[in-house]
């Protein structure tokens, strides 16, 4: 299949948008939204899937990072063996996402399922580079299972919070756009 412009969706577009907006402060600052990427590949696996969008993000996701710590100054302190882990780490937000596609409709039940699909795979998400990080960057003089809970007991509640707003913010915004864009063209909203 030949990629051009008109075969590429706008919500693509608007994730990665996003994602290149988001990604140079994992945990933001003053002035920068925290990383939004953990949510970004869990909403693309829901709403549009498709192997090449994945690993398109996947290089989005290299290239801004490349970008950020040549280019604009950002530390390259997470940069390290440990790096490929975000692939798996990222592929489990992803078929979340695709699994979460079996829940239709905006009832209570199906919500609960996709937050906690969203809470699972990102929890998931976090052992992949977080534990990955703590076992193999070259970062920790020692290393053992008391420090590593330590360590993640330090980053998981912010990591799991930030990840479960972004979800439930994005989610929340385009599904009332959606049901407002229905209303306004007389459609049934889904």
């Amino acid at each position: 299949m030949k990629l051009s412009i008109s075969t590429v969706q706008p919500g693509a577009v608007a994730l990665m948008a996003l994602m290149t907006a988001t990604r140079f402060h994992h945990f933001g600052t003053a002035y920068a939204l925290p990383d939004a990427s953990l949510a970004i590949f869990f909403l693309a696996g829901l709403w549009l899937g498709g192997r090449y969008l994945f690993a398109l993000l996947l290089l989005l996701a290299g290239l801004i990072d490349y970008l950020a710590i040549s280019q604009f100054g950002v530390s390259d302190f997470c940069v390290s063996a440990a790096y490929v882990f975000l692939v798996p780490a990222y592929a489990a937000m992803w078929f979340a996402g695709l699994w979460c596609r079996r829940f239709n409709g905006l009832s209570t039940s199906s919500l609960v399922q996709r937050v906690a699909a969203l809470g699972l795979s990102t929890s998931l998400a976090f052992l992949l580079s977080n534990g990955s990080f703590y076992w193999l960057s070259g970062r920790f003089a020692e290393t053992s299972w008391s420090g590593y809970i330590d360590h993640a007991a330090d980053y998981f509640l912010s990591y799991l919070g930030q990840n479960l707003i972004w979800g439930v913010t994005l989610f929340a915004l385009v599904t009332a756009g959606l049901w407002l864009l229905a209303l306004r063209t007389g459609r049934q909203a889904a």
